[in-house]
């Protein structure tokens, strides 16, 4: 009997990402709160910035013209502190100046204090200054009329800085998706329902919950936990139907197999469509996408994971992530990588593209978890990232890999 085909991982990418048309509305923020968020319109400056020339430096505005040698002493005709604009610079004189004011006019160049003496009345100035030097110039980081951001640009703590230097204290940005969490199966346990000693044969305490709901939190989402479904096809409808309603995404964990108790699977076909693929990757092979019908009209998109906590959190990573950036409107979804050597083996190539746990040591090169199982999430907290290799492909120590860092994927 022939095995299934398995779908590539950048296939079955480019067919979730043509199906992620960015949100419907913008949000207004107070600039302060934007961190994370993505922008929904060009950010344009009405100004330039700096607006006026300015010295870097404390020390004095000069003529270089009046700077025949080392030792020149100058008398010194003004004082200008940052807030303040100076008269134009009389021939033969110093300005006392400090970083951030305006270079006075007539000025070109700026002596930092290091280099200049004070002397009775005026200033010896030490060094031969050149022509531009600690001067900077009006709108060198941003010109008038500049697109300083654009749409899509998730906005991080320097880029709310650079909307701040431009005057924006609001900014529009893509509302947040709305996100249904939920998990299936009778054998899931909350933490905190049942002591340890105390759990049943066959129980296991609820991970992937966890990490899912702070995935997408860092993602920007508003995440609506609908808890865990029980083994039950009417409860499952019923809690598709409910997100549905007023989520633009329906995320699952297990339960979209054919067995007689994995009722996802028929519950999203009787309210929508579903695909199940099997993926060309390890772990995480099991993938569930489609879309779940609104009463009131249009549909809110399913995704349903595997439910091995490894495959659930590396999935999510590769399949979820980009696809959760685009609804808001991002367009480079691909993780940055790195190419760094491996300081392990792996001798036994596999027929699926792998993902394996790596961190950094000292040296600078990767070293692999001991048990890449995909039921061991200690090996995705120990690790700096995923190194990205190919199907059919070994490695040798030395040898250069992909790597993915965990710091480009949580962000």
């Amino acid at each position: 009997m022939n095995k299934p085909h398995l779908m590539s991982m950048d296939d079955a990418l480019a067919a979730v990402l043509a199906q992620a048309a960015r949100v419907d509305q913008a949000d207004s923020v107070n600039t302060f709160d934007a961190d994370g968020r993505v922008l929904w319109a060009d950010a344009v400056s009405e100004l330039q910035v700096p607006p006026m020339d300015n010295s870097a430096m404390d020390g004095y505005a000069v003529r270089c013209v009046d700077i025949t040698g080392a030792g020149v002493p100058l008398p010194v005709s003004q004082r200008i502190a940052a807030g303040q604009v100076g008269a134009p610079l009389a021939a033969g004189t110093a300005a006392r100046i400090f970083t951030g004011a305006p270079v006075p006019e007539g000025a070109d160049a700026i002596v930092m204090q290091e280099d200049t003496e004070a002397v009775d009345g005026g200033v010896r100035i030490n060094a031969i200054p050149k022509s531009e030097q600690w001067i900077r110039r009006a709108g060198e980081d941003i010109a008038r009329g500049s697109t300083i951001l654009r749409a899509g640009t998730r906005l991080n703590p320097a880029a709310l800085g650079l909307l701040a230097s431009i005057g924006l204290a609001e900014v529009q940005v893509a509302r947040r998706p709305r996100v249904a969490l939920f998990s299936t199966g009778d054998e899931l346990v909350m933490p905190g329902a049942i002591a340890p000693a105390d759990m049943p044969p066959g129980s296991i305490y609820n991970s992937n919950r966890f990490f899912l709901r702070a995935l997408l939190t860092r993602l920007g989402c508003e995440v609506h936990d609908c808890g865990i479904v029980p083994d039950n096809r009417e409860a499952t409808i019923r809690v598709m139907q409910e997100a549905a309603a007023d989520n633009d995404l329906i995320l699952s964990t297990a339960g979209v197999s054919v067995g007689e108790e994995d009722h996802v699977k028929p519950a999203v076909e009787q309210l929508g469509e579903l695909d199940l693929w099997k993926i060309s990757m390890k772990p995480g092979k099991p993938f569930a996408f489609g879309s779940v019908r609104r009463a009131a009209g249009g549909s809110a998109h399913f995704m349903g994971l595997p439910g091995n906590p490894v495959s659930s959190f590396v999935t999510f990573l590769m399949l979820v992530r980009p696809f959760l950036l685009r609804l808001q409107g991002v367009q480079n979804v691909a993780p940055r990588a790195l190419h760094v050597k491996a300081a392990f083996d792996l001798p036994k190539a596999d027929a699926r593209r792998e993902f394996l746990r790596v961190r950094l040591n000292e040296e600078g090169a990767l070293e692999l978890f001991g048990n890449q199982s995909s039921g061991v999430l200690t090996s995705a907290v120990w690790g700096d990232g995923l190194v990205d290799n190919p199907a059919m492909t070994t490695v040798k120590q030395g040898d250069v890999v992909r790597f993915i860092p965990m710091s480009e994927l949580l962000q």
